[in-house]
């Protein structure tokens, strides 16, 4: 069988693209954004989900998705520089959590001599 190819596509011997995808995603004023992440060696990527199951698994029951076909994701994102979609990545880091500090210790006021 002959190898397939797809352009600019980063796995140009992958068979078939992925397939419809539940992608998460963040809400925002004029609708909804694609949610982006990074690899482990700090690369922006697109995710997408096989199933709700591994999406609920991953980012929690609360991450809000809408379902897009892997050649929309990819065109979706591809303005943004972001060229690499991972396809049910197993783990996450969790969010980062707000540092308080009181209001005085935060910077001190600088004094004209």
């Amino acid at each position: 069988m002959a190898d397939l190819l797809y352009g600019d596509d980063p796995e140009p011997s992958d068979p078939s693209p992925a397939g419809p995808l539940y992608v998460p995603v963040r809400p925002g004023p004029s609708g909804c954004a694609a949610r982006l992440f990074r690899t482990p060696l700090g690369e922006r990527t697109a995710v997408g989900f096989t199933s709700t199951r591994r999406l609920t698994a991953t980012l929690g029951p609360g991450q809000p998705w809408i379902r897009l076909a892997e050649p929309a994701l990819r065109a979706l994102t591809a303005p943004l520089g972001v060229a690499a979609v991972t396809v049910d990545p197993q783990f996450t880091a969790p969010a980062p959590t707000p540092v308080t500090t009181p209001a005085a210790a935060a910077v001190p006021a600088l004094r004209i001599a």
